[in-house]
């Protein structure tokens, strides 16, 4: 991951307790999961141990990620976003020109982004696209069933 991650303090919270779950119990698990495959016998013929061994470099990575995100993490706090444009934590009314449905979305980081919770990602293409707009301007995403145009009717925190 490079770059910044703007997330809120709570996100932060949430990602040095995971970061701190596996660096603790999650290898002394693996290393446990090591130990019983090595008694098992022949390492070179035990499939256990191959398993075991493999989950670990997993989990190493999603360590290293973890750790990558939060050294670059950056608390934003919602009483200084500015609200006369798109930002990260900015929470927008959009509506589609062709539909004429409006959606409300709150623009947020990778890590933060679900969906279900109307939480999109600023990476996402219609993130992308809709920071720095204005009430009133128009974001046009490409997307696999064509150009999508979005109007901006509201930001807020």
């Amino acid at each position: 991951m490079s770059g910044v991650t703007y997330v809120t303090k709570d996100t932060l919270e949430q990602m040095k307790a995971e970061l701190n779950d596996l660096r603790t119990r999650g290898r002394a698990e693996i290393a446990k999961a090591i130990a019983e495959a090595r008694e098992k016998g022949d390492l070179r013929e035990n499939a256990e141990y191959d398993a075991a061994k493999e989950a670990q470099g997993i989990h190493e990575a999603k360590i290293a990620q973890l750790e990558g995100a939060v050294a670059t993490a950056r608390i934003l706090d919602t009483k200084d976003i500015d609200t006369s444009k798109v930002s990260v934590l900015s929470t927008v009314t959009i509506t589609n020109l062709k539909t004429k449905k409006a959606v409300t979305y709150q623009l947020v980081s990778e890590n933060e982004a679900d969906l279900k919770a109307g939480k999109i990602s600023v990476a996402s293409p219609i993130g992308k696209e809709l920071l720095g707009k204005k009430v009133g301007d128009v974001a046009d995403v490409k997307a696999p069933t064509g150009l999508l145009q979005f109007r901006v009717e509201q930001i807020t925190v």
